[in-house]
């Protein structure tokens, strides 16, 4: 028995061959094709170009293009946009796992380059394959909520992505003629065009299942994964088959009250004593104008209801809210700024530490009637988990954009 992987004996599996690592790769083609659409659309979500505050992707050039301001219609856009891009990332993972062991033969091939195409075809696999592992690995641990980076997550993710893609682009180039022609050998499992031998076991151990059966056992997998995730992006009782993500299940609690959040007023350090109505003043800045303002005073403006849902770059997210506040475009009429002006606003939170404890907001969005500095959620109080004394909410907004615990409002051009 050789004991080099670079034996072609080495490797003795049954299953592989270009037939089941071709459907494997139509299957991936399409699925990530879409997961980096859904990337980017997420990433535009945050109005990167609107102020440094937003932009978590430092001296990213050209690949931080950006193409227009992120709408407020329809409200349930972004939740759309991460339900698709989470939940079919977590259903690829057994597609891409197989694909990675139907083709890590190639990965010890000798010689290691054999033409200028070859060279490119092992150049873009190393870094397609250490791309995908780097992206789906990253994605599944923000998505666990386990912030285990050496780093922040969002310029890991966004760098890491552009690498993997043009490295799957690349490949796709080369690979995909080869793959069609492969496909058209459906009805013969046994073999496959020649140029392709070096996936085929040339000595194989006896077959145990079927090429067939190894492509359903891995849809098998992908649906058991669908089943167990997709449920998070829905009401009751579809939120409750989500078991391995942190927001399946029940409603947290119960009352008004009772819907997800990421993190407790505890975590990140807010004191209770500056939210009380004795302390806590809203600070609302522009045009050389500060005005102060206790909660008692925001009571007395008008105010307006808005059903909303909050949806979070991790794919989970809220039937809509019913939220009950104060126009963020009446906030900036009190310092001076006509019905229909109402520029980019900055909000500042009273949150001790965390990446969005500053959040911006373009002005369509600050403009949007249903934009509100809300004051209550479903006819109570906000708890404080929710962003008690008052927080922002805006249609189709990242939730990390629907600043809690609300201290300062700088309207003006960003």
């Amino acid at each position: 028995m050789p004991r080099s992987p670079s034996s072609p004996a080495f490797w003795r599996s049954p299953l592989r061959g270009p037939w089941f690592t071709s459907v494997l790769g139509v299957v991936l083609l399409g699925g990530i094709t879409v997961l980096f659409v859904t990337g980017l659309v997420s990433y535009a979500a945050y109005n990167p170009n609107l102020s440094p505050v937003n932009d978590m992707t430092p001296d990213k050039g050209l690949l931080g293009f950006y193409l227009f301001s992120w709408p407020t219609n329809p409200p349930w856009l972004y939740r759309l946009n991460q339900g698709v891009h989470v939940t079919l990332g977590i259903t690829l993972i057994p597609v891409l796992l197989a694909k990675l062991w139907s083709v890590v033969p190639k990965l010890f091939t000798l010689p290691p380059v054999r033409s200028l195409a070859h060279g490119l075809e092992r150049i873009s696999l190393l870094l397609l394959v250490g791309g995908a592992l780097f992206e789906f690995t990253t994605g599944v641990l923000n998505v666990q909520l386990d912030y285990i980076f050496p780093g922040s997550f969002y310029p890991l993710h966004f760098y890491g992505a552009w690498v993997f893609f043009a490295a799957f682009v690349v490949h796709a180039v080369l690979r995909v003629p080869m793959a069609l022609r492969n496909l058209r050998h459906l009805r013969d499992e046994e073999q496959g065009p020649p140029t392709e031998d070096e996936l085929v076991a040339p000595d194989p151990d006896p077959p145990t299942v079927s090429r067939r059966g190894a492509l359903g056992f891995v849809g098998g997998g992908s649906l058991v994964l669908f089943a167990t995730t997709v449920g998070r992006n829905f009401d009751e009782p579809l939120r409750e088959t989500a078991v391995l993500v942190p927001h399946g299940g029940p409603e947290p609690g119960s009352g008004p009250g009772g819907f997800q959040i990421n993190k407790t007023a505890e975590a990140v350090g807010i004191d209770m004593r500056e939210t009380s109505g004795e302390t806590w003043r809203l600070v609302v800045e522009g045009r050389g104008r500060t005005v102060r303002l206790s909660r008692d005073e925001l009571l007395k403006l008008p105010l307006h209801s808005a059903a909303l849902p909050i949806a979070c770059v991790e794919g989970w997210s809220t039937s809509d809210q019913w939220w009950r506040g104060v126009r963020l475009r009446d906030l900036a009429a009190l310092v001076g700024y006509e019905e229909g002006t109402a520029p980019d606003v900055l909000v500042e939170s009273l949150q001790r530490h965390g990446a969005f404890r500053h959040a911006a907001l373009r002005y369509n969005q600050v403009r949007d009637p249903r934009s509100l500095l809300a004051l209550f959620a479903n006819g109570e109080d906000l708890t404080p988990d929710h962003g008690y004394p008052a927080r922002i909410i805006v249609p189709a907004a990242p939730g990390v954009l629907n600043t809690k615990w609300v201290a300062r409002m700088t309207f003006g051009e960003l």
